[in-house]
């Protein structure tokens, strides 16, 4: 072979390896920006599908309290302060990413279906706290019918016109009607350990809280009745809300952390109790969830029906203070539209994304008119990942029912 021939081999060797390696770069960077688009997609699919399940279920075994014994009666659930054994009202801040949640203080919860925390999670966007139960008996709130009766030592009996539905491990919502402004409600638990001692009225209430009954509230604490005292007054109401076993209860706050991870936390820390745990933290459910907001939907001139979108951060108007201590505007909240910003894995050597994102674009504030558009600013470093922008609204069905009602 000469010296030209080997040149001119070496030379088509080179253009072809060359070739080849230019096909695998860039068969390479596909593959990243696909897997990496794949990821956001899979993290926004199942973060929208666990935030739709809880948002499906919101107002179940609450909302039909507002309207009970067939004369439009408030059986005194939405918007009373709810008191459930240790766990609440809280002496400390709720867990990381929730710890400025109600301003980060001991501040009371009241019970409402949805409420959207403005700008208080970890991450500087919004918290939704979402409560549901499985509706004991329909969900319908039973007025106490005397103020007398007996039942085994260690309940306090609640003489209710039927205990049809109700079992021993049923958790209770004993409310108080006909106040001016919500008071004070207690979760409770039926009394026995078999479903054989399912009660017949009065309903028999466990009165002393304990590892076995963790959410008995006694009450007597700041404003709080004890539960005796409610069971002496027929403005009193019980609310079953799901069993014990069945793990009824979704009492949940969902947010974002700061190192871009969806958390859910339990307020009433059933799994921790279930696994015999200590420590009250929360729960990933998604990693690569950079920013959520949330909007209400709201009913105008026509109960039950949607008329605008309104801004949870209008001060004294949906703001999570003013929404929890009004049941007339928690009647009007009908949907709430949920925006996630989801972000792949793998980090690319060349700018991918924009320096911003919008969320809610187009959408304006019934109530003020303002835009409702809210914008989430990257990084430098971080337009060098791809994100997905994921908006969904969830009707409120369990606030359907509500429609028409004063």
């Amino acid at each position: 072979m000469t010296m030209v021939e080997l040149l001119v081999a070496m030379a088509i060797g080179v253009s072809v390896t060359l070739a080849v390696a230019t096909m695998l770069v860039a068969g390479e960077n596909q593959k990243r920006t696909t897997t990496s688009s794949n990821d956001a997609d899979q993290t926004a699919s199942y973060a929208f599908y666990a935030i739709e399940r809880y948002l499906r279920s919101a107002g179940s075994a609450i909302a039909q309290s507002a309207y009970v014994s067939g004369g439009g009666a408030d059986a005194g659930v939405l918007g009373c302060k709810l008191n459930a054994g240790t766990f609440l009202p809280r002496a400390t801040a709720f867990p990381i990413p929730f710890e400025n949640v109600l301003a980060g203080a001991t501040s009371s919860l009241r019970v409402a279906p949805v409420l959207i925390a403005h700008g208080q999670s970890e991450n500087g966007d919004d918290a939704l706290i979402i409560m549901g139960g499985a509706g004991t008996g329909g969900g319908v709130s039973r007025p106490l019918i005397s103020t007398s009766g007996s039942s085994p030592t260690g309940t306090v009996p609640l003489p209710i016109e039927s205990s049809e539905g109700f079992q021993a491990q049923d958790y209770v919502l004993v409310s108080q009607s006909g106040l001016t402004t919500p008071g004070d409600c207690l979760l409770e638990e039926v009394y026995g350990a078999q479903s054989a001692t399912a009660p017949t009225p009065p309903l028999p209430v466990v009165s002393s809280a304990s590892a076995t009954f963790p959410y008995v509230t006694q009450g007597g604490s700041g404003t709080a009745p004890t539960l005796s005292t409610l069971a002496t007054t027929t403005s009193t109401y019980v609310t079953g809300l799901g069993n014990v076993l069945a793990n009824d209860l979704q009492y949940q706050m969902i947010g974002v952390s700061a190192n871009k991870t969806l958390y859910g936390y339990d307020l009433l820390q059933y799994q921790t109790l279930l696994n015999g745990q200590t420590t009250d933290a929360s729960q990933a459910i998604a990693d690569g969830v950079v920013a959520m907001y949330a909007i209400y939907g709201v009913s105008t001139t026509t109960p039950g029906v949607f008329g605008e979108w309104v801004s949870p951060g209008d001060a004294n108007a949906y703001d999570i203070t003013t929404v929890m201590n009004s049941e007339a505007i928690m009647k009007t909240i009908v949907a709430v539209r949920v925006a996630l910003v989801v972000r792949g894995e793998y980090y690319d050597k060349n700018v991918v994304s924009p320096s911003s994102l919008t969320l809610f674009r187009g959408l304006v504030d019934g109530s003020t008119n303002a835009s409702l558009a809210q914008s989430v600013n990257l990084a430098a470093t971080q337009q060098h990942y791809r994100y997905r922008t994921v908006e969904f609204t969830v009707p409120l069905r369990n606030m359907l029912i509500l429609a028409g009602t004063s």
